[in-house]
């Protein structure tokens, strides 16, 4: 079974918690331990060193079981924890630090090997039962006691069990376990908590991505108001997913849009030529639907070209940079339009500034703007009304403007007037001319030079003004 990320995330991190609870406990014990056997070693030096200033204080080089050295050695016993025992310079057991008067291990023998080293070093230090005076291992610190007249009177041993320090020391260990693992479930919660708010929007992205794979271009991922990677992502994909809504409504509309311009054309022709061959339309005027056919047949000719251009432009076709002069090339795309001009008989006025005007730009794309913009402007206007076209630069940049007097387009279809297909003048579905591409195609080729193009149509007068950068 394929796990999540949050899983993985999650686990990961609960692992790496426990082995490091894991390992600190575990330097706690050794380095706790170690520090309290070097507390209680201390303790039992102290003690032995009290014990033999205090034994030998009193000069009794033959009563070390007298009373008062017994009750000294209780009251020590039970201040410390310690055991302390007194022995005879032959090593026999003469008295205790018990409470008890008769003491378990009066007249208890001391192992041979601890009396020996006592007798040559005169201390010893180490881990043993005495012998089997004890019923377990102590630690024991003894040294020998001495009279004023330096002879060994005997040795005072002071002792402390070993299972002493692992049960004093398994009750704070416990105590760390206890707090461990309530630290570590806290933890784990948060962690547990903290990985569900990092997986929520990843595993919404991909619920997402899976509905743009079955054709729902709707679905979003929920803002979280993260100012982290997380958040920059999620707003990121959010507008990945507007974009690809749009891209498909786009899509949908312009596929809507081609089938219609196509099927019409396509129509025609086929209903026609059908009527040629089965003979429904008369012979007398086969020449007339024959130029029908043929001019259907060159408007699709178009189309197709026009859409071939768009795809070009859309998949950022090469825009090659020269310098040419504006004025020029406007003045010789207008006189392709002059017997068009003649025939309505409209007025052109002209408007350039006197000299070069130099521009930065791709000449054979910039031409069709302008004449795009010139053919569509004499296609709309008015009969006898006037055509102004205006050049003028301001500062680092170009202006062209080319002005019509005709039906004003609604303020409504301003903002749309660009799309593909669209006619904010319905006068435009009569023509036969025209693809629905052209305005379109002038978008795109100035937005490939980075320029802007903008549009206003008031009392009749419709203006398209668009921008060019100066050349240098």
């Amino acid at each position: 079974m394929r796990k999540s990320v949050f899983f993985r995330s999650f686990l990961v991190t609960a692992c790496m918690l426990i082995i490091c609870f894991v390992a600190f406990g575990i330097i706690m014990f050794v380095m706790g331990r170690s520090v309290m056997m070097q507390d209680k070693a201390e303790s039992l030096y102290t003690n032995a060193d009290e014990v033999k200033r205090f034994t030998e204080a009193l000069g009794t080089e033959t009563e070390l079981d007298n009373l008062v050295l017994r009750m000294n050695l209780s009251i020590i016993a039970q201040c410390t924890g310690n055991h302390i025992l007194l022995c005879d310079e032959d090593g026999s057991v003469v008295t205790s630090s018990d409470e008890t008067w008769v003491s378990p291990y009066m007249g208890s023998q001391i192992s041979s090997s601890v009396l020996s080293t006592l007798q040559e070093e005169g201390v010893y230090v180490g881990l043993t039962d005495l012998g089997g005076v004890y019923d377990g291992l102590h630690y024991v610190v003894a040294e020998s006691i001495e009279s004023y007249s330096g002879s060994v009177m005997g040795y005072v041993i002071v002792s402390y069990p070993s299972s002493g320090f692992f049960s004093a020391w398994s009750g704070f260990f416990m105590m760390f376990i206890l707090i461990a693992v309530a630290v570590l479930v806290v933890v784990v919660l948060l962690e547990y908590a903290h990985a569900r708010r990092l997986a929520r929007p990843l595993l919404e992205m991909s619920e997402a991505a899976h509905n743009f794979a079955r054709g729902d271009y709707s679905a979003r991922v929920t803002p979280y108001q993260r100012e982290d990677e997380i958040g920059t992502l999620t707003e990121a994909f959010n507008a990945m997913a507007e974009s690809l809504e749009r891209n498909e409504a786009r899509r949908q509309e312009f596929v809507a849009n081609i089938s219609h311009e196509l099927r019409t054309p396509m129509t025609s022709i086929a209903g026609f030529a059908d009527g040629l061959l089965d003979g429904t339309i008369p012979q007398s005027e086969e020449k007339k639907y024959l130029q029908t056919i043929s001019s259907e047949t060159k408007r699709l000719s178009r189309l197709v070209r026009s859409m071939l251009d768009v795809s070009r432009l859309q998949d950022g076709g090469q825009v090659r940079m020269q310098k040419f002069d504006l004025t020029e090339m406007v003045v010789q795309t207008l006189l392709n339009f002059e017997e068009r001009v003649n025939g309505k008989g409209m007025n052109v006025e002209l408007n350039v500034p006197e000299g070069t005007l130099s521009v930065m730009g791709d000449l054979d794309s910039l031409t069709r703007v302008v004449y795009n913009l010139i053919d569509n402007a004499i296609k709309f206007a008015g009969q006898g009304t006037d055509l102004v076209i205006s050049i003028w630069k301001e500062d680092d940049r170009a202006y062209t403007r080319v002005q019509d007097t005709g039906a004003t387009i609604p303020q409504s279809e301003l903002p749309l007037i660009f799309d593909r297909f669209h006619k904010a003048d319905h006068s435009r579905s009569m023509d036969k001319d025209g693809v629905g591409l052209g305005l379109y195609m002038v978008r795109q080729i100035l937005a490939a030079h980075d320029q802007d193009i903008f549009v206003t149509s008031e009392n009749g007068v419709t203006a398209f003004t668009f921008t060019l950068a100066l050349a240098e």
